[in-house]
């Protein structure tokens, strides 16, 4: 009787060589793309979430299509991750419908800063699927963070919080989906990742664009074409910056996307943070710089000891 072989895991690709400007470049460029992403968003207008998260996610689709036949890689080869591939694209979607449900009732630059809460969330993710410890440094930037949401959250007890909740509870889904990104490191390649996350995506919301077709005019069009353009944009940059260097030294610098979005809200929508916004983005801000600092130090003896 044949038995069918084991599904073998995927071969990671070979590292580059680091070059910290080159990262620092694309840190820039997906920063900027994810502000534009989010402005993008806002001009869209009233049209409905399904459409917006679909147009998110049809550019990317189809760029990881295309890079997929050039590194004739097969998307849809058996893996025995699938079921890691699966909750990183629903955690993923379910953030970005929460993202853009932020962006509609905030300002550009509060629904971005807590939509980037999630490396505190991965933080916690990490300790209960991957079981990493917290030390002093983590749990203390942890603390601060939450402040600083809290801050600009401003929690009411009404119908007013939500968009803010809604924009804390995309940066924990995205905290999980990059918990489990850090879990398929090495076992599943990143353009498959991505490429999963888009077509699940994509297949979800195609069904409500079709039931509900939307009555855009010109601009809307422009504009949802553009949050998957930017989308896309932000995505690879992210990736390629990660590619270049390591994440110890410029995970930090995915805040420049809050300060893009900032210049942005401000250009564009006339929009001023409040004094109390401004307090707990920097202390977000601050609690980042802390864990990357700590992660920093932590890393530094094992290099020596290496070395």
């Amino acid at each position: 009787m044949s038995t069918t072989p084991a599904p073998q895991p995927e071969k990671p690709r070979p590292k580059g060589v680091d070059s910290m400007p080159r990262a620092m470049a694309f840190m820039i460029f997906s920063g900027l793309s994810f502000a534009l992403m989010g402005a993008a968003v806002k001009f869209s207008g009233e049209l409905p979430l399904s459409t917006k998260v679909f147009f998110r996610n049809l550019v990317t689709l189809g760029i990881t299509s295309f890079v997929a036949v050039r590194m004739r890689e097969n998307p849809f080869r058996r893996t025995p991750h699938l079921a890691g591939l699966l909750v990183r694209s629903i955690c993923g979607l379910v953030g970005v419908y929460l993202y853009f449900l932020a962006l509609g009732r905030m300002n550009l630059a509060d629904a971005s800063l807590l939509n980037k809460t999630s490396p505190f969330f991965v933080a916690g993710f990490a300790v209960l699927i991957l079981k990493e410890r917290l030390n002093r440094t983590v749990i203390t930037a942890l603390l601060v963070a939450f402040i600083g949401a809290i801050l600009v959250i401003k929690p009411r007890f009404d119908v007013s919080a939500l968009p803010a909740l809604a924009g804390l509870g995309s940066g924990m889904c995205a905290g999980m989906a990059y918990t489990m990104v850090r879990l398929l490191k090495g076992r599943v390649s990143p353009n498959r990742i991505i490429f999963t996350f888009s077509l699940i995506s994509t297949a979800v919301t195609l069904p409500f664009l079709i039931l509900t077709p939307p009555h855009a005019d010109t601009g809307q069009w422009l504009a949802l074409i553009l949050t998957g353009v930017f989308a896309a944009g932000g995505q690879y940059g992210l990736t390629f910056a990660y590619h270049h260097a390591p994440a110890s030294r410029i995970s930090i610098f995915t805040y420049l996307h809050v300060l893009f979005a900032l210049l942005a809200g401000f250009a564009l929508f006339g929009e001023r943070p409040d004094v109390a916004s401004v307090l707990g983005g920097a202390m977000i801000v601050f609690a980042a710089w802390r864990m990357h600092r700590g992660e920093a130090s932590r890393r530094a003896p094992r290099r020596r000891r290496r070395g």
